[in-house]
């Protein structure tokens, strides 16, 4: 403990000068955590809107030669019929305009099946989901979230209400039959009012406003315990539609489960990349730790003389040097570990999503500012440990 008790005393000497040291150690380790918190933060929170989104099938698509989407009703039973399928949810998807009570919002029109929850996750609040009652008779139904249902209704239990959907050239009434909870994802909190709110009707209903009988895509579910079958069944779904599709047509199978593998491993890139850029600052302040020792040993030269001249071995100079690092790392490491936690609580409360710093994060950044202060000091301290009594009495 003495040599810890000679450093703050050193330290204090100069208390200017280290506090401007701990300042920028305190910013490096700081921006650090804050970038390390948010990264994962923003990656469990695509991962969660990925797992919102049922991406852990296939999705299928048709391209025709002029663009357009050559998927269709009959393509679902063709689908269904193959081995490895559990399920063929068709998705259609158009932009509009949803209105009620002398209020609009620009909204996206998801045209879905009774199954939809194979395909997106739909937590009811008030009233039911559609049925395949529904869809079998076009019926004019949809399902709103409480946020879109507050926005035009003043209130979140609208059903019943009637919602207006321009459709077909003209606004269409629609019976509001179930309101879902509103969507709790990072993205639609930070950007909710330039994101478009989602209304769900029945895919038939759409397709007859629409003139149209094609899909957007299929989404596919496999049988639980068959994910590493996904690539075979994709093969096996592009087959069996290319030979029903003309030969201009191009079928595409996508494994949702790969690609979100894929998206995974590009987000842990990026991670990094943010973390050793935060980490440039440190090792700034690693490197303002060194100028400050470097400059200490030059001032403290007779003392480190007189010291040695009286008995003082090379290991207590050296340790009293590198305690005064260590101290400073530690200290700068805790007021960094406290700025972090703070912008990471404000930045949590600004965007309604919740941002922690974990013990690990924690334990993380405090581990790296103490071997960053070890490693800027060792030079300072050996070069202070080397010096001979005679020549250090002498410089004085």
């Amino acid at each position: 403990m003495e040599p810890l008790r000679m450093a703050l005393r050193n330290l204090r000497r100069k208390g200017a000068r280290t506090l401007l040291t701990l300042l920028s150690i305190a910013i490096g380790v700081c921006s650090v955590l804050v970038i390390s918190v948010i990264s994962n933060a923003g990656k469990t929170a695509v991962n969660h809107e990925l797992d919102s989104l049922g991406v852990n099938g296939i999705a299928v698509s048709v391209k025709q030669a002029d663009g357009s989407s050559g998927l269709k009703n009959e393509d679902l039973d063709t689908l269904r019929s193959l081995v490895g399928v559990s399920e063929a949810t068709p998705v259609l998807t158009t932009m509009g305009t949803a209105s009620a009570s002398g209020s609009s919002s620009s909204t996206m029109i998801w045209g879905i099946d009774s199954g939809a929850n194979q395909v997106i996750s739909l937590e009811l609040e008030y009233g039911r989901e559609i049925t395949a009652a529904d869809v079998a008779g076009r019926s004019r139904v949809c399902l709103v979230d409480a946020d879109t249902a507050a926005a035009l209704y003043h209130r979140e239990n609208a059903v019943g209400g009637t919602l207006y959907l321009s459709l077909g050239g003209g606004e269409e009434p629609f019976e509001i039959v179930g309101v879902a909870a509103p969507d709790s994802g990072i993205l639609q909190s930070i950007a909710g009012e330039y994101i478009p709110t989602f209304v769900y009707i029945p895919y038939t209903t759409l397709q007859q406003y629409t003139g149209s009988d094609t899909l957007s895509q299929i989404a596919i579910e496999v049988p639980e315990g068959q994910g590493e079958d996904l690539d075979a069944v994709a093969r096996e779904i592009e087959r069996s539609l290319q030979l029903e599709k003309s030969a201009d047509a191009t079928v595409h199978a996508e494994n949702l489960v790969k690609q979100r593998g894929k998206l995974s491993n590009t987000l842990d890139i990026v991670t990094l990349v943010l973390t050793v850029i935060g980490s440039i600052s440190l090792v700034v302040a690693g490197l303002g730790i060194m100028t400050v020792m470097l400059v200490s040993v030059t001032e403290r030269t007779r003392e480190i003389g007189i010291k040695k001249a009286i008995g003082a071995r090379r290991g207590a100079i050296l340790r009293e040097f590198l305690s005064e690092a260590v101290l400073l790392s530690l200290l700068g490491g805790a007021g960094g570990l406290l700025m972090g936690i703070a912008l990471t609580a404000i930045a949590s409360a600004a965007v309604d999503y919740p941002v922690q710093v974990t013990v690990y994060q924690a334990l993380g950044a405090l581990g790296i500012a103490l071997v960053s202060g070890v490693a800027f000091g060792v030079y300072p301290a050996v070069a202070a440990s080397k010096m001979r009594p005679v020549d250090a009495l002498r410089r004085e």
